[in-house]
């Protein structure tokens, strides 16, 4: 827990964040919310004004920081190319150089990239843009989690959060979207093995039905009237906006036993139950509690989700099995036989 700023309120004072994909979906929400909490939050992405998103949409990391100033926050936006390590790196120097700590880390690049939207079976599927679309979606991710990890590792706490999709192994799309979403789970689990020594966490958050941006757009509808969505997928209705996941992401912030969260997957809806915050319009959507509509899915479909998800429970329980077989062959700790540990 950072040390609060004599005279703020605000829980997150004195905290300093970076938010990387703040340009818009998630990672707007995210960093809005940190803001709102009284964090510092640089605002990072490609589009900038006067240089708008190769996604061509019109969102970017200047008008996300013009949103939390305007309510009272602190933000510093700053453009970065997050497959490109050497901005990478001079970003997190900026931050070590202006503050000198770095408290939290939100991972929200690329979460909706174009390149990786399409919906087939994977033998249909076009791998045109395969590799940019990993480099875009996953590479980013280690990049900044790799140099974010040295500053939280120094100061022996931090807490770092991928936001991804689906609070199961399964996420939508074609194969590299599904892929992506995967790998960015995996990360979780993999940094947190290494860094929970550290004092740093690493956790990853799934959103529930967002309602993005780029979503209200194709339901044609704003977030002054997003209800109406509802007569026409019943599922809108449970939806949230992006600042009830970023303010799931902001009660973490805020937990001093969030080391003991580190490594695993949750729904916003999971947070929003557990430390009681509410949405932007004061409602608690929860879709891990909703009854899903999947009327408007072909059936096919329906069943393709239905057979992976057996096959998923198959394969987590033999995995539980493995795991725990393998968990009591490990030495304890200090009791380490050279024998047995290489044997």
């Amino acid at each position: 827990m950072a040390r609060k700023r004599a005279g703020d309120p605000r829980p997150l004072s004195g905290t300093v964040a970076v938010v990387a994909g703040a340009t818009r979906g998630a990672g707007r929400g995210a960093a809005r919310a940190l803001g709102e909490a009284g964090a510092t939050v640089y605002c990072t992405g490609r589009s900038v004004l006067g240089n708008p998103s190769p996604y061509r949409r019109p969102e970017t990391i200047d008008e996300t920081a013009e949103m939390i100033n305007a309510a009272g926050g602190t933000a510093i936006p700053v453009r970065v190319d997050h497959t490109v390590e050497s901005q990478v790196e001079a970003l997190f120097e900026q931050v070590d150089r202006e503050h000198g700590r770095l408290d939290v880390l939100v991972n929200s690049i690329a979460g909706e990239d174009p390149m990786a939207a399409q919906w087939s079976s994977f033998w249909k599927t076009s791998l045109t843009n395969g590799e940019a679309v990993f480099r875009q979606c996953v590479l980013s991710h280690i990049i900044t989690a790799k140099h974010a990890a040295r500053l939280m590792i120094r100061q022996r706490r931090g807490l770092i959060v991928e936001v991804t999709e689906g609070d199961t192994l399964m996420a939508g799309g074609n194969p590299l979207t599904q892929t992506v979403k995967l790998a960015l789970k995996g990360i979780v689990f993999n940094m947190a093995a290494e860094l929970k020594p550290h004092g740093v966490t690493a956790i990853a958050v799934a959103p529930g039905f967002l309602r993005s941006e780029a979503m209200l757009e194709q339901f044609g509808v704003t977030e002054a009237n997003w209800r109406d969505a509802g007569k026409k997928n019943r599922n809108f209705l449970e939806s949230e906006s992006p600042l009830f996941m970023g303010r799931g992401v902001a009660a973490l912030a805020q937990d001093r036993h969030v080391l003991t969260r580190s490594g695993q997957l949750y729904g916003s809806w999971q947070f929003g139950r557990e430390y009681g915050f509410v949405d932007a319009d004061g409602r608690r959507p929860d879709w891990g509690a909703a009854e899903i509509d999947f009327s408007s899915l072909p059936p096919v479909l329906v069943e393709l989700m239905r057979t992976a998800a057996e096959i998923q429970l198959e394969w987590l329980n033999a995995l539980l099995k493995r795991a725990e077989g393998f968990l009591a062959q490990l030495p304890r700790p200090n009791t380490t036989s050279p024998t047995r540990a290489h044997r």
